[in-house]
């Protein structure tokens, strides 16, 4: 992203993402917080693919922790595309990394609820990222949420609220705290959020603390939050000790 910014890789700037506040530097870092904030996703997939790769970190099926983790990680370049360089393809780069959070999101929670394979997640997951694509290409601007990308992205996740609620009914339930403080999170998130749009209560364009910023960190908190409730649901594997005569023998 470093060298993506200086070089003008992702073209020139106009100025996607301005309307989150703060205003744009003549440097190539055009919103230092806005941009550097994302750092927060990157160590939140640091922290989940750190915590998969113990014996107690996996999730329902085989590899899908670690994939989390990488989508987690994206999260924080796909939107420092967008307010590093304020360009258009920065501003698809960062609605991509929304997607795919949200994507495996769905995806996870239908595959439990449905009792299916890893195979039935990847079909998931591949059809709401695409769906998510052609529904961002949607032209106009919506009420509060701005546009159509914002609202299949919202769609997503609170249709993955709605299924792990259900899902709770039945046995091995997570630990509630982690999907409390997940969704907790990402609720105040999105108030802030709206809150330090332009011209809103928290807006000061030229202040290095800005309400977007404090959006990517609390998206960050939630997205390590939800790994671990999905975590705190799967039923940890018992290995088999040898029988001291066993061991004598051998």
């Amino acid at each position: 992203m470093y060298l993506a910014a200086r070089g003008e890789w992702l073209g020139t700037d106009v100025g996607r993402g301005n309307e989150f506040c703060e205003a744009a530097r003549s440097g190539w870092l055009k919103q230092p917080a806005n941009s550097l904030s994302n750092l927060g996703f990157v160590l939140a997939g640091v922290l989940v693919g750190w915590h998969a790769g113990r014996p107690q970190g996996r999730l329902a099926r085989p590899g899908l922790a670690t994939s989390y983790a990488v989508v987690v990680v994206l999260l924080g370049p796909g939107s420092m595309a967008m307010h590093a360089t304020q360009t258009t393809l920065g501003g698809h780069l960062d609605m991509t990394s929304m997607f795919l959070v949200a994507s495996f999101a769905a995806a996870y929670a239908l595959m439990r609820a449905v009792g299916r394979d890893a195979g039935f997640f990847a079909l998931v997951f591949a059809i709401a990222l695409v769906a998510c694509e052609l529904v961002e290409r949607i032209p106009g601007e919506l009420p509060v949420v701005m546009h159509a990308g914002n609202l299949v992205f919202g769609a997503l996740l609170v249709l993955t609220i709605v299924i792990e609620v259900r899902l709770r009914r039945d046995p091995p339930t997570g630990d509630g705290r982690w999907i409390v403080a997940a969704v907790g999170s990402i609720a105040v998130a999105f108030v802030v959020w709206n809150l330090s749009k332009n011209d809103a209560p928290l807006c000061d364009p030229h202040s290095l603390l800005q309400g977007h910023a404090v959006w990517h960190l609390l998206c960050a908190v939630s997205a390590y939050c939800l790994y671990r409730y999905w975590n705190s649901a799967v039923v940890p594997v018992v290995r088999s000790q040898p029988s001291p005569t066993r061991s004598r023998i051998a």
